[in-house]
């Protein structure tokens, strides 16, 4: 593969050359880790910056809905904007089972759109374990908004937030117990919640909703990035339009003030940090699943089972055994 002419093709725009650059970076197998890591590396450094803006949501929501509606709002205000959204996987095979694409069919016809639906595989957190990675691919593609869209919300989901500038997270209009079902953490990451689906014999609801929320928020600790007034809760319609233009603003006017007051750029060193030693684990995890050390785990554990040696001990001796492997060790 040649990896300068495949970076030169995404600075200019090139959305085939961008599909291949992701099915590139998303691949395991060493040698295309190798040309990923070449490739990133090759377009490191272009001055290009879009919007990275992390969406969840509980099931039924409307995620792709609002999205879609979103997006052709700034598409129609003549911004490129990418979608990376990632799918539940089946256990069988892997692949995407929900197909993103094809629930955004107006946005996926929108020659300043792109979207990507991928796998989240076995990865925890609602993403896929390259999504941090595409988003990079996009921003050298030229595109100026990157909305990440996450499996559903959990008590992992929270991981997004590790990878966007800003962090949506998208309620339907519901009761008082609604409150109950969303876990804590995820609250506490969202920069902005959105009640979707205010239309309709819904309004009424979505408008308590949202005044749940915004008290909700309001016994939240202070965070150091926020200027007054956020995190809010605001009502927005996927399906009238409605809302999203006011929403907009409020993005831009929370992603402005972060530039202003340096949290944008420190988030931004803070996550690279976050994906580092992520990337590290990851890694380190893998070793283990190849031989010599497939073999070794796989002996240990079956004197763990005969209650040969605790699991701490065998722990232990795993570790020794790879820190023996190790380079330099």
């Amino acid at each position: 593969m040649d990896i300068d002419d495949l970076a030169r093709r995404i600075l200019a725009g090139e959305r085939r050359a961008l599909a291949r650059a992701i099915t590139l970076v998303e691949s395991s197998h060493a040698d295309h880790r190798r040309d990923a890591t070449a490739l990133l590396e090759t377009l490191r450094g272009h001055d290009r910056e879009a919007l990275r803006i992390g969406l969840s949501g509980t099931p039924g929501v409307g995620k792709s809905t609002f999205i879609e509606a979103f997006g052709c709002m700034l598409t129609g205000q003549g911004l490129k904007v990418a979608v990376l959204a990632v799918d539940p996987s089946s256990a069988r095979s892997g692949g995407s089972i929900l197909g993103d694409k094809t629930r955004m069919e107006h946005l996926a016809r929108d020659p300043k759109a792109f979207i990507r639906p991928s796998p989240a595989q076995s990865h925890l957190g609602g993403v896929a374990r390259r999504t941090r990675e595409a988003i990079a691919l996009c921003e050298a593609a030229g595109f100026d908004v990157v909305l990440i869209e996450t499996v559903g919300v959990g008590q992992s989901e929270t991981v997004v937030a590790e990878m966007s500038d800003l962090f949506l997270l998208l309620l339907a209009p519901a009761g008082g117990d609604e409150l109950q079902g969303v876990k804590r953490g995820i609250m506490e990451m969202a920069d902005i919640i959105l009640v979707n689906k205010a239309d309709g014999d819904l309004k009424a609801a979505a408008t308590r909703t949202r005044a749940d929320y915004s008290g909700a928020l309001r016994l939240l600790r202070k965070r150091p990035q926020d200027p007054p007034g956020f995190p809010k809760a605001m009502t927005v319609s996927a399906m009238e339009n409605t809302g999203l233009q006011t929403a907009w603003e409020e993005m831009q006017t929370l992603a402005d003030w972060r530039r202003d007051n340096g949290h944008f750029a420190a988030r931004r060193a803070a996550q690279a940090r976050f994906w580092f030693e992520a990337e590290v684990r990851q890694s380190l995890l893998a070793r283990l699943e190849r031989e010599p050390m497939k073999g070794i785990v796989r002996a240990l554990g079956l004197q763990v089972e005969d209650g040969l040696q605790t699991p701490g001990q065998a722990a232990q001796e795993v570790l020794a055994q790879l820190e023996g492997r190790l380079p330099g060790s």
